[in-house]
């Protein structure tokens, strides 16, 4: 269970979110990215802040190999720890949007429960939970990495949708199937539901 902090205080800024919005002429979101390693997620993410960025918004990707090299290099990927990552990540996510910029974060985060966690924390509307959906089949032919290999061999424990489950989201704001559309179909549909939410104005 996650200790309280003790002898401190949250201090409030005289500069608050919605200042930092109307710098950056953009609402601020948290765009979740998940599904299992191999669907395209990294890549997807990558793609739609590349866009954002060239039309003026301001971005930033938390990857889940990045973050693992510094901010989670700590924790393994027994249960305990995945949660504990997303955990971190949901608060550094929360940081992210309270500092106006459009968050999109690209990790396999494979139970709901955690996902929920994330989305709890932050107010309503302000996570769009994007599920890039893709037959297990066609991630294991994608494996650039060699990861389903290596856990078909039983080299790596715990390895998601091999040793240990993955939970679909039940109620994503947006479902892609990777498996079927190009990436730039995708990108699209990203870029069309933060049109409709109002996140931006135009592209």
């Amino acid at each position: 269970m996650l200790k309280e902090s003790t002898n401190t205080v949250w201090h409030h800024s005289s500069i608050i979110r919605a200042d930092r919005e109307v710098l950056h002429k953009h609402k601020s979101v948290v765009l979740w990215f998940t599904g299992l390693s191999g669907s395209g997620k990294s890549t997807l993410a990558h793609a739609v802040e590349e866009r954002l960025h060239k039309n003026g918004s301001s971005t930033y990707v938390l990857d889940g190999d990045n973050v693992r090299h510094g901010l989670c290099s700590d924790l393994g990927f027994s249960d305990t720890d995945r949660v504990e990552n997303i955990r971190r990540i949901g608060e550094v996510a929360k940081l992210l949007t309270e500092a106006g910029v459009i968050t999109l974060t690209a990790f396999i985060s494979p139970f709901r429960a955690d996902r929920d966690e994330a989305r709890k924390g932050l107010p309503h509307g302000d996570f769009l939970e994007i599920y890039c959906e893709c037959p297990i089949e066609t991630c294991e032919q994608r494996d650039v990495k060699g990861l389903y290999k290596k856990a078909r061999a039983g080299e790596i424990p715990f390895f998601t949708g091999i040793g240990s489950p993955y939970e679909a989201p039940e109620r994503p704001e947006l479902v892609i199937n990777t498996s079927e559309l190009s990436l730039e179909e995708s990108v699209h549909k990203v870029l069309d539901l933060l049109l409709q939410r109002g996140i931006i104005k135009c592209l």
